[in-house]
């Protein structure tokens, strides 16, 4: 039985920015994946998880203002807890996403044959809208294909980032301690990724509004 496509979301606390980016992603994959193909299950194809850098709020809730936005998007905050990043996570992810470049500095010095797979978010969205996607294997709602087309996208992304570094502003800005207007432009910042990586793993149907 082939795994599940594993997307792993990386912030220092792992109750703002990173929850918000696990949960945005599932929800936009599930609108997209409706359309193309009610009678696939989700669960099958991808896994959206998250982690911190430090374990100061370990097993914790997300914080409330980061809750808001995933719910009042359509998405569900259930069962989520906090969690510190460990080698194991970031070894059995397909693509990691970090909110910041210090991040991924992190993730390097941990795992060092991550680079390949480890992308700052904001950084990835603007490199998926410049893919020729045509060259990727075909659109698939079965979990074999799904995966091929995966992987073969973050290869492609790698190999047009290049030596391109990051900008400064594909940087998610940390919300903590900030007020729900904060939250609300962070949480859109990342909608606007996690649309990018969607539109490209299952283009064809339109963006919901």
């Amino acid at each position: 039985m082939t795994m599940p496509f594993t997307v792993l979301h990386v912030c220092m606390g792992n109750i703002c920015r990173s929850p918000m980016a696990e949960r945005l992603l599932v929800l936009a994959a599930a609108q997209r994946l409706g359309k193309i193909d009610p009678e696939a299950k989700l669960d099958e194809l991808l896994a959206s998880a998250s982690a911190g850098t430090g374990g100061w709020h370990e097993g914790e809730e997300m914080n409330p203002p980061a809750a808001r936005q995933i719910t009042v998007r359509g998405g569900s905050t259930d069962g989520f807890a906090a969690r510190k990043l460990t080698i194991a996570q970031l070894e059995g992810a397909d693509l990691i996403l970090t909110a910041t470049a210090d991040q991924s500095d992190y993730v390097h010095a941990l795992v060092p044959g991550s680079d390949a797979r480890t992308f700052v978010l904001g950084h990835l969205g603007r490199l998926l809208r410049e893919l020729d996607l045509s060259a990727l294997p075909p659109v698939g709602a079965g979990p074999e294909s799904f995966a091929a087309r995966a992987t073969a996208l973050v290869a492609a992304a790698h190999a047009h980032r290049g030596d391109d570094e990051p900008l400064p502003g594909d940087d998610l800005d940390d919300p903590w301690g900030r007020g729900d207007q904060t939250f609300q432009r962070i949480a859109d910042d990342i909608d606007e990724s996690v649309y990018a990586l969607v539109d490209a793993l299952w283009p064809g149907a339109p963006r919901p509004a």
